[in-house]
């Protein structure tokens, strides 16, 4: 009671000393609450795209690559093809399922609403391989693809743009020359990167998809893309823009990912293919976030030393400024582990009443900065004990040297004391 009783009676120096800890370990808890709200929205993202996909996309091929192929002819033809789509579903063991796609870019029609878009010609099983939401009506069916059907899906964000007033289902649309009738309204809950996207997007909504049968695209818009700027001329061929592979398990991925890369590099003499294994990002951005949280943590560290540094600089000063009173109650009989105890205690509150101000503050901080920003926080329990014990031990460890220090003192010397 005599370590509490003398904090008491200098409040101002023993609520600056607190400081340190308050401090330390409210940005402990909110560093980590942050870093760790950040990893698990990188890892969401990551996971959405799904942890047995394997995504595949065509790429133009660097120039010098591009030039060579030009030079005997006037289209430029890289990508991926249907072949490879074939080869992919009946070479590569443990394939549960091949997504093959086509990417337009167009405007679409309706009355007198105009929008850009993309026109993703793909394949019934679309839905159950990407992030979607069937709003209303139906998505593609197989009979459409069999029979090259003029009919579409379209975004929830592009329906609402084109058709403002009006329900879109059996509504028609006009893209190029052609007209689709609207069979089905669809909200995409995955990634910007889950999305289908082709060419520069920069300032056009995610949302703005128009889909049809793959045999569709490939009967209305051809494969050879012309155009035509300021006089020049340039020809495109791509008949696939993305492929996605959906393997049985995790398991089949990482070792198929090898077999897809060397056989896609026997059929095509240029670097005119990417892969993308969400798996493989998925554990890299688990290791990135132990390591971020490692970094956080260590830099937080640093504050709660400082404080346990300012608690034991304030101790040794207390322990000057008593030194009359530790002669008198070691002349009274008190023993050292007495006095020990008496200026452990002390420090002991201070780190621990310090650590409690800031474990409320610490949890207070990630909610305002998700509520002004948008930026997901997850405070865990493990960072809310870690942030506490560390504030509890740093005031104990401080703390014994001054209370040794203390209890060596002399008693006819400390007497003497002025």
């Amino acid at each position: 009671m005599l370590g509490v009783k003398s904090l008491m009676l200098h409040k101002l120096r023993s609520g600056l000393t607190m400081l340190g800890m308050i401090f330390g370990v409210c940005s402990v808890i909110s560093m980590l609450a942050i870093g760790e709200g950040a990893s698990h929205e990188a890892q969401e993202r990551i996971k959405r795209l799904g942890s047995t996909n394997i995504i595949i996309n065509s790429v133009k091929p660097p120039e010098e690559q591009a030039s060579t192929t030009s030079s005997r002819s006037f289209i430029l033809e890289y990508g991926l093809t249907y072949n490879d789509a074939s080869r992919l579903q009946f070479t590569i063991p443990n394939v549960h399922n091949v997504l093959p796609m086509r990417i337009i870019r167009e405007n679409v029609q309706f009355g007198r609403n105009q929008e850009p878009c993309q026109v993703v010609g793909t394949l019934p099983a679309y839905p159950t391989m990407q992030g979607f939401e069937l709003v209303a009506g139906r998505f593609l069916a197989m009979i459409d693809e069999k029979h090259q059907r003029n009919i579409c899906v379209i975004t929830k964000g592009l329906a609402h743009r084109l058709f403002p007033y009006q329900n879109p289902l059996e509504s028609t649309i006009r893209i190029q020359n052609v007209y689709y009738q609207v069979v089905g309204m669809v909200e995409e809950t995955g990634t910007a990167e889950q999305r289908p996207q082709q060419g520069e997007m920069e300032g056009e909504p995610l949302d703005n998809n128009v889909y049809i049968p793959l045999s569709t695209a490939k009967v209305r818009f051809g494969e050879t893309l012309i155009r035509r700027n300021a006089g020049s001329f340039s020809a495109e061929k791509v008949e696939l823009h993305r492929i996605i592979l959906k393997m049985e398990d995790t398991e089949s991925v990482m070792a198929a990912e090898k077999q897809i890369s060397s056989l896609l590099q026997r059929f095509h003499e240029e670097s005119d293919f990417e892969l993308i294994v969400p798996l493989q990002l998925l554990r890299e951005a688990e290791a990135a976030k132990r390591m971020f949280n490692i970094v956080l943590g260590s830099i937080a560290a640093i504050s709660l030393l400082v404080g346990g540094i300012g608690i034991m600089n304030i101790m040794l000063a207390t322990v000057t400024e008593r030194t009359r009173e530790i002669g008198v109650r070691r002349a009274l009989g008190a023993k050292k582990k007495d006095i020990v105890a008496q200026f452990l205690i002390e420090t002991v509150v201070l780190s621990i009443g310090g650590g409690l101000i800031g474990v409320c503050i610490g949890m207070l901080v990630p909610v305002f900065v998700q509520y002004f920003t948008s930026m997901e926080t997850i405070i865990t329990a493990w960072s809310v004990a870690l942030a506490f014990g560390i504030s509890g031990l740093t005031g104990i460890a401080f703390g014994i040297y001054p209370a040794s220090q203390a209890a060596e003192l002399d008693p006819i010397e400390a007497l003497r004391h002025e």
